[in-house]
């Protein structure tokens, strides 16, 4: 980050960012619930003591909308990706709505910093696993750096799959299709720990992010089901 992020980067919210976000709750994400009859089920698995991190599968550019679906018009944060930041007077409006910038591709350690800040000041933080978009129903290999996270700020990590998203929205158009999206929160996962209370052995993360894997795959399976339709996509 540049020291003007610097200045911008808060970890935690103030009732200026929270009324932003909840503006933009109703003005971007509530019209699109209603545009493609999207449902959430599950968030009765959300825990209610404490931050966590919301883990779904990524299929649109629409599925950040759709995670801030998950946790109602609760303010969340965001890892966006850095070119978003480049315009200058729309950096402090991302912000203010909860994003900060990542370099995509490789392990940026100052965007995994600020994701352990913002989770240390209690608010909860959406990561996609899989990195960018990827096309499919099956959950392609994670990245350790959710798990990373998890593990340094002591918090679970909520599996999430969203099913529809890359109909609603598919690759090389920018309309908006009205089909029907559905959302299936799972029970939460804890991080991974270290059995002398020491340092996470390497293997301790491995075996976590299966288990993540495992269940995000599960919940993007049902959510495919309840919203009726199944990969390939057809009209």
């Amino acid at each position: 980050m540049s020291s003007t992020d610097d200045e911008l980067f808060e970890p935690g919210s103030t009732f200026w960012t929270r009324t932003l976000y909840k503006f933009a709750w109703l003005v971007v994400v509530f019209p699109l619930k209603l545009w493609t009859r999207t449902t959430v089920s599950g968030r009765e698995n959300l825990p209610t003591d404490g931050p966590f991190i919301v883990c779904p599968n990524h299929r649109s550019y629409l599925d950040t909308p759709y995670a801030a679906m998950v946790h109602g018009w609760h303010r969340m944060r965001y890892m966006g990706k850095h070119t978003m930041f480049k315009v200058g007077w729309l950096r402090p409006l991302f912000f203010a709505l909860g994003a900060f910038p990542v370099n995509r591709g490789k392990a940026d350690r100052e965007a995994l910093k600020r994701a352990i800040q913002i989770l240390d000041a209690g608010e909860a933080l959406v990561l996609f696993p899989e990195g960018e978009r990827k096309s499919g129903p099956t959950v392609l290999p994670l990245f350790e750096g959710a798990m990373f996270v998890a593990a340094k700020a002591n918090v679970p990590m909520v599996p999430v799959g969203i099913a529809g998203s890359e109909r609603v929205m598919p690759k090389g158009t920018n309309f908006i299709y009205p089909r029907k999206v559905h959302i299936e929160i799972g029970p939460p996962i804890p991080p991974p720990s270290a059995p002398d209370g020491k340092r996470v052995p390497r293997e301790a993360y491995a075996e976590q992010t299966d288990v993540l894997h495992a269940e995000m795959q599960r919940v993007f399976d049902l959510a495919m089901e309840r919203v009726g339709w199944s990969y390939p996509i057809t009209e």
